[in-house]
């Protein structure tokens, strides 16, 4: 049964039929009497019989055994799906609990409240009723899509379709943003598919399955549509601006496009309010819900059934057992066949650094094989960009890295997180939708051959899961949390006054609005000291700024106890600067290189390139090549520059601006050095844990002989990605030259830090060069 495109209050009855009719109360059976009424004296020489449901879809066997009759009487009778549909009174979101109880505001009031509410309001309820389809098309389509003989399971296989009818009548009375699955257990167990696939599951059985549906059993009900959002929006409102910021033209172009496809929304993750986002985002702007994928460690208390009626689905934390494997592929199938939305973080996790991390593939994999199942002629991979001003979590980030241990979910933990929001405030929240990402792109046809060829698949969705991460990084605004921070941390506890702040700031602008880099406006008002101070206050008192005024000018700096938290907001604006970083530390290293200049500077970038494969995203080599052509673009000779050397070089580095290597890589490369260092000595097949225990030991001495520049090179976070470059670089393995290897390799970032220090110091002399020119223009004394 499909849904009319007229007026579906007014059903245009046929010559036999006989209509499914819910109802639930004397108020309702009124309704549908009139509404009969009408039809037969539309309809004089039809024929209409009736046959009343429960209103809760679960008909009694005597009810059951009419609705048998009534479907093997006559192949050529069509069958209509009725049912009273309720408007609610359009209270504000806010009072919905109050409107529950009164009836006032709710799908389905309270029964013997219906009579007088129609009385006041005879609007608030109408009869809808779905397209009509014949007996025998519904027996077609059952026995192509199920494994049932039994009449009876064909009269509940009529029932589901019925629902399935009028759910989508009112979905165009309500609007997009109340779509959301039901009866997905029954669909997927009377699956011919599905029965298929289980039987060569050894010791399966339908009665597991479901179980494990039930478990992942989610939906979004009418009342959850209005009152979960509102319920998000006042836990981030606490310590947000509560007006998210859009950009209304990726709005409106993901709009056409859910139109055509259901997709898969991928959201960048930096907090826990990222999934309370994501459904306010597109319950404001009218766009169809998400079923979210989180784990099951959070289904906790009264949140386990909240959040399942808020389209959550919960997954086992283990995916080992090979019939819940078939299970969730089969549930995954389902959502994306009947056209609805999912939701995870692409990055699997919260990121405890600020920067992107690397996809996981794991759910992919079960969109990927629906597509090519042929569930969908196409899916869209729609990437989310989530970003904050500040974050409260920032203080957890900073504990995991001195090595502390994650706080379980609970309802404790739940309460102290929403007291959290309402501290203080952390400004604005920036939501981007940039363009999809088509698997038929990537994939090829349904049923094709990546169908059966699971490397190419796999090489295919790690393509496509970089892409949904590279339009991530493309669209997120930089803020101006992350470019304050970002110049603090370079001073290395050395406060600064606005003026210098304020100046110091300019080129980072310059170059981003050069690069037509997206910025908030918080950034834009970086431009003038006003936006520097009110950066400065909303970061001032330890979060993560100090602020001292008790002398004659108000200085700011960041102690070296918060220098971690930070460094979070500092490695959000990394990507926006990264290649630009590289191609200094290049132009470093062909300075001290004797001969063949030209060609140690490429050597260089594609080197640190592969370095920190592991941290950041880069485009593939051929246009990274390109990338770092155009950095380079600003100096109309530079190749015959670099390939002169000496003072050639040099005038290069003094004259590129910003220099910012040293500010934002120096903490990776002495947290890889830190991890080369602890290799030195440790055996050859050391485990990565191991190396991480090691190295935080090794990295806390040398904060304490002051050998390090940055406290916040000692983090566990960093040392796993640096144990990754050194598994990487073959050096956790036994081999015969591998003590060699350690040492060249230590050697190797030992050398990149030298050529970051040369950086650094280009980078004080234009700092100090731009002060005296203030002074003199200014006449100013030295502070």
């Amino acid at each position: 049964m499909k849904a009319r495109a007229d007026d579906f209050a007014s059903y245009n009855a046929v010559d036999d039929t006989f209509v499914l009719a819910s109802v639930s109360s004397p108020a309702e059976e009124a309704l549908l009497s009139d509404w009969l009424e009408s039809q037969r004296r539309a309809h004089p020489e039809s024929r209409i019989e009736v046959l009343k449901l429960p209103a809760d879809d679960d008909p009694p066997p005597a009810v059951m055994a009419q609705l048998v009759e009534l479907l093997e009487a006559d192949a050529d009778r069509s069958v209509v799906p009725v049912r009273v549909f309720w408007v609610p009174a359009g209270l504000p979101t806010r009072s919905k609990v109050v409107a529950v109880l009164s009836g006032r505001d709710t799908y389905c009031p309270p029964k013997v409240l219906q009579h007088a509410i129609l009385k006041r309001d005879p609007s608030r309820a109408r009869v809808v009723a779905g397209e009509p389809a014949k007996v025998s098309e519904l027996r077609q389509r059952w026995s192509e899509t199920t494994v049932a003989e039994n009449p009876r399971e064909f009269a509940r296989f009529v029932l589901r379709r019925a629902i399935l009818a009028v759910e989508r009548v009112e979905l165009r009375l309500l609007g997009p943003e109340y779509k959301s699955p039901r009866l997905i257990k029954p669909e997927v167990l009377a699956s011919a598919r599905f029965r298929e696939g289980l039987a060569q599951i050894p010791g399966a059985t339908v009665e597991q399955a479901g179980e494990m549906l039930d478990e992942l059993g989610t939906g979004w009900s009418r009342f959850s549509v209005d009152l979960i959002p509102a319920l998000g929006r006042a836990i981030f409102s606490r310590g947000f601006d509560p007006n998210i910021d859009y950009d209304r033209g990726e709005v409106e172009a993901m709009r056409q496009s859910l139109e055509a496809h259901p997709a898969v929304l991928l959201f960048s993750h930096r907090s826990y309010l990222d999934g309370v986002i994501v459904p306010v985002a597109m319950q404001e702007n009218r766009l169809p819900p998400v079923h979210t994928f989180a784990g099951i460690n959070l289904s906790f208390g009264f949140m386990g059934p909240l959040m399942r009626r808020s389209g959550v689905i919960f997954l086992r934390r283990k995916l080992d057992d090979p019939l819940y494997k078939f299970v969730l592929r089969q549930f995954v199938g389902y959502i994306v066949e009947k056209r609805f939305n999912l939701s995870w973080a692409i990055e699997g996790t919260r990121s405890r650094t600020g920067k992107m991390l690397p996809p996981k593939l794991g759910l992919l994999a079960y969109v990927a094989d629906a597509y090519l199942d042929g569930r969908s002629d196409d899916i869209l991979l729609q990437p989310v960009s989530i970003s904050f001003d500040q974050l409260h979590e920032t203080a957890e980030y900073a504990s995991y890295a001195r090595g502390g241990e994650k706080t379980a979910e609970g309802l404790s933990w739940l309460v102290n997180y929403i007291r959290a929001q309402g501290e203080r405030n952390y400004g604005k929240i920036y939501v981007r939708f940039p363009d999809a990402v088509s698997m038929r792109e990537y994939l090829g046809e349904p049923h094709g051959p990546m169908a059966t060829d699971e490397p190419a698949k796999r090489l295919a969705m790690q393509k496509m899961a970089f892409e949904v991460a590279w339009r991530i990084l493309q669209v997120t605004p930089v803020n101006a949390t992350a470019l304050v921070s970002a110049l603090l941390l370079s001073t290395r506890g050395i406060a600064l006054t606005l003026d210098q702040l304020h100046h110091t700031l300019q080129d980072s602008l310059d170059y981003l609005e050069r690069r037509q880099t997206p910025m908030s406006n918080s950034a834009l008002r970086l431009r003038t000291p006003e936006g520097v101070r009110s950066a400065l206050d909303a970061l001032s008192g330890g979060h993560p700024i100090t602020r001292t005024d008790s002398g004659r000018v108000t200085v700011w700096n960041i102690a070296p106890g918060d220098e971690l938290e930070a460094a979070f907001y500092r490695n959000s604006l990394i990507d926006a600067f990264l290649e630009t970083s590289l191609v200094e530390l290049a132009l470093a290293c062909a300075a001290r290189t004797e001969t063949d200049r030209l060609d140690a500077f490429w050597r260089q970038v594609m080197r640190l390139r592969d370095l920190l494969k592991f941290e950041f995203y880069f485009a593939d080599s051929a246009a990274y090549r390109e990338h770092v052509t155009d950095e380079m673009s600003w100096h109309a000779n530079w190749e015959g520059d670099i390939d002169a050397g000496g003072n050639r070089i040099d005038e290069l580095l003094r004259e590129k601006r910003p220099a910012i290597a040293g500010p934002l890589l120096r903490p990776f490369f002495e947290a890889y050095q830190i991890v080369a260092d602890a290799l030195i000595d440790a055996p050859a097949e050391i485990s990565e844990k191991d190396l991480t225990a090691k190295a935080l030991g090794l990295g806390q001495q040398y904060v304490a002989q002051g050998r390090l520049q940055s406290t916040e090179s000692v983090s566990a976070l960093l040392f796993a990605t640096a144990c990754q470059v050194a598994a990487d670089q073959n050096l956790l393995e036994a081999a015969a030259d591998l003590t060699d290897r350690r040492k060249a390799f230590r050697a190797e970032l030992r050398g990149i830090l030298k050529d970051m220090n040369t950086v650094d110091r280009c980078a004080r002399r234009q700092f100090f060069a731009r002060e005296r020119n203030r002074r003199e223009l200014r006449n100013d004394p030295v502070s």
